[in-house]
């Protein structure tokens, strides 16, 4: 019989006061009787329509039902039939509005936990399975990835299994692109990425870090020059957006790509790693995004005694997720919905000289209007209502764009006005010819699994391309 439980199984966690102190992961994940007992909520629908919300179409009702039969393994070869990054996927893919937005049982009560199901299949796996990679036979041809995030691990893979020989060029010291810069710790522990990119290490992929594509080699020397026959490009979006408002320059000010970067990848919450990085008391991070959440839990982690989300529409409008919203809250994270900065104020010293750093930021509140081209009611500034909060720093998370280092040093490679990279009927053939292209370089920043998804999509695009040529 199914289990008619209304609402999901919950999910262990941390208590609020004591994780908002540590970076370890937030959930600790379900047993094997929690998992088995989600599972059982699945209807396993004739219709499957919460495949139809996966954007790398992972046959979501067939490993559920291994996990109510208890063959976990069986489980991850469903899974990993179509998703190579399932660890990952379980953690930060936003199911609530793909895979599960789709569940039957969602329709009068809460869907089935899919990604908690994942992450539970794909623990289990790294747990209890000793993983034995073999190499597949070389097909003769090569291709180049460009970025190692999480477009590019994904095409890598697929590529690498069908016997190409597949060099990754990633510009920071470590591979896994946003998944080690971007994505805290407590959320996405940096080690299962590490694992991913062994296994693919493990498959012949040659990973190599330090390579700023445009500066140390371009599109055209890895084609002209190495002998690739293809390139995807999956260097993501990494070029933080400001508000252009006064006092910006300001010490204290800074993205929250560089906050993350510094504080995530560059290992700065840990006492034996010499990065620098803001050490502040009260912290305003203005925007309303995943990353302006991940940002604010981790100024709260690296012991602001107060953290403030300045957002310029009401928290209905927030594109974060709704759990990513509820942890800050509950770890002491301070919402100003409907406010908007106007002017970040320098503090002045004993001596009344301007110190240069941030002492303050002056806000004016909102009120929804007609919706804009979002289709979200567009926030109109409120007269008169200008009001002060006292912080010494300011991260802006307000969304990035793709770098423009490649498209300005490939010959005919056409970007669209955002700067993203335009691309062919196919969704991952650029402008030119035997390059392809995906995730946030195309997109504008974006989801996870939608990366994932456009590396797959591109693997089997180079396949065909490649063949056929």
């Amino acid at each position: 019989m199914p289990n008619m439980s209304p609402i999901k199984t919950p999910m262990p966690s941390q208590e609020p006061d004591v994780r908002n102190k540590n970076f370890l992961e937030v959930a600790t994940g379900y047993t094997v009787e929690m998992a088995k007992g989600e599972a059982e909520r699945c209807l396993n629908c004739k219709h499957r329509p919460c495949v139809s919300g996966c954007p790398v179409n992972v046959q979501i009702p067939d490993f559920i039902k291994k996990i109510v039969e208890g063959d976990f393994e069986a489980a991850y070869q469903v899974i990993t039939s179509t998703n190579a990054l399932p660890a990952i996927s379980g953690r930060v893919c936003p199911q609530e509005s793909q895979c599960e937005s789709k569940c039957v049982r969602g329709i009068k009560t809460e869907p089935v936990g899919i990604g908690r199901l994942e992450r539970f299949v794909a623990d289990w796996h790294r747990e209890h399975v000793e993983e034995k990679v073999e190499k597949p036979a070389s097909n003769g041809h090569k291709v180049a990835v460009v970025g190692s995030g999480p477009s590019g691990l994904t095409c890598a893979a697929d590529l690498a299994k069908l016997g190409y020989q597949v060099s990754i060029f990633e510009a920071f010291h470590t591979a896994g692109g946003v998944l080690v810069y971007g994505i805290p710790e407590f959320r996405l522990p940096k080690a299962i990425v590490g694992g991913e990119v062994d296994k693919l290490r493990a498959l012949g992929v040659e990973v190599m870090t330090d390579m700023v594509m445009g500066k140390v080699l371009s599109i055209d020397e890895l084609m002209d020059d190495m002998g690739y026959e293809a390139v995807f490009i999956g260097t993501g979006a990494g070029l933080p957006r400001f508000m252009n408002i006064p006092g910006e320059g300001l010490a204290g000010v800074c993205s929250a790509n560089e906050y993350l970067t510094r504080i995530n990848l560059m290992k700065g919450y840990l006492e034996e790693y010499d990065t620098p990085v803001l050490q502040s008391k009260a912290v305003a991070v203005v925007g309303g995004g995943n990353v302006a959440m991940d940002a604010c839990r981790c100024a709260k982690r690296m012991g602001a005694e107060k953290v403030y989300i300045v957002y310029r529409r009401g928290e209905a409008e927030m594109p974060a997720r709704n759990e990513e919203i509820e942890h800050a809250k509950e770890e002491g994270i301070e919402f100003k919905n409907l406010c908007n900065p106007v002017e970040i104020i320098g503090g002045v010293g004993e001596d009344g000289k301007p110190t240069g750093r941030v002492a303050a930021i002056k806000c004016i509140r909102m009120e929804l209007g007609e919706p804009d081209a979002s289709g979200r009611r567009r926030p109109i500034e409120v007269p008169g209502s200008e009001f002060i909060l006292e912080v010494d720093t300011v991260i802006m998370a307000l969304g990035t764009s793709p770098n423009p280092l490649i498209r300005s040093t490939t010959p005919g490679l056409e970007t669209n006005r955002r700067g993203c990279l335009i691309v062919g009927e196919d969704g991952v053939s650029t402008t030119r010819e035997g390059v392809f292209a995906g995730g946030d370089a195309v997109t504008g920043a974006a989801t996870v699994i939608l990366a994932m998804g456009a590396g797959k999509k591109a693997a089997a695009a180079i396949d065909k391309y490649i063949q056929n040529k």
